[in-house]
């Protein structure tokens, strides 16, 4: 399921900007379907625009009925009355995404045969400390067992130590079980996700265990204009 907003407050109609002669919400959505991992890939909108995008494009979508606050409850929104098990959201402004990340997040459901984990989603290891310190950049802390901790704008640990600072990037990918997602929307919004806008930390306040798993693919997600250049600079060397 990829969640699509034709407004973004940072970067107005960016999912139809073009990226390498399609949109963003198209590339992202050929490399979810590409991916061939899925029983179904949509995309669930309350955009006309980007509707007709997909539908005229041979692409499954769904029109929200309602206003959502988030993704995950858009999506929520559209899953309720499927027969389904492990709901994948993949954000519609992440067009590198690929197929191995895809499959390690699904691994973790089929290696989890107590259900003790309700979602599980992305990392990346980060370098540049003018990307760790980009709010735009979501980081994470995890326990030992790569559970998250906390997620934030902010570079987080705070580097007293700068030689034991290791930073990880959330990728905006998540894959949920059917209950977890339903019982996530019902939940209230808590200071912490009011403050960061994050709605990572609504799950972390009501006890739902997200593991995280690290990957090293090309994390792009395009929230910026300057993102956009540097995932067409990307698609250019490719071609």
């Amino acid at each position: 399921m990829i969640p699509a907003r034709f407004e973004a407050s940072r970067f107005p109609g960016k999912l139809m900007k073009d990226l390498a002669g399609k949109s963003v919400i198209l590339r992202t959505y050929e490399a979810t379907k590409n991916a061939d991992l899925f029983d179904e890939v949509y995309v669930i909108t309350d955009s006309d625009i980007i509707f007709n995008e997909i539908s005229s494009n041979g692409g499954k979508v769904i029109k929200s009925k309602k206003e959502h606050e988030s993704g995950s409850d858009r999506i929520a929104e559209a899953v309720e009355n499927l027969n389904v098990d492990i709901v994948v959201n993949v954000q519609g402004d992440e067009p590198f995404t690929q197929t191995k990340p895809l499959r390690n997040l699904l691994e973790v459901f089929k290696n989890d045969v107590d259900k003790q984990i309700d979602i599980a989603s992305l990392m990346i290891k980060m370098d540049d400390l003018e990307e760790i310190n980009n709010p735009n950049n979501v980081k994470v802390v995890t326990d030992e067992q790569n559970f998250a901790m906390y997620f934030s704008r902010s570079p987080i640990p705070f580097p007293r130590d700068a030689s034991k600072a290791i930073y990880y990037k959330h990728i905006g990918i998540y894959a949920f079980r059917k209950e977890a997602l339903i019982k996530f929307t019902k939940l209230p919004i808590n200071n912490l996700e009011a403050a960061e806008k994050l709605e990572n930390l609504r799950f972390l306040a009501h006890g739902l265990k997200v593991k995280m798993v690290e990957t090293n693919q090309i994390a792009i997600g395009i929230d910026t204009p300057e993102d956009l250049e540097k995932a067409n600079a990307v698609f250019k060397n490719k071609n």
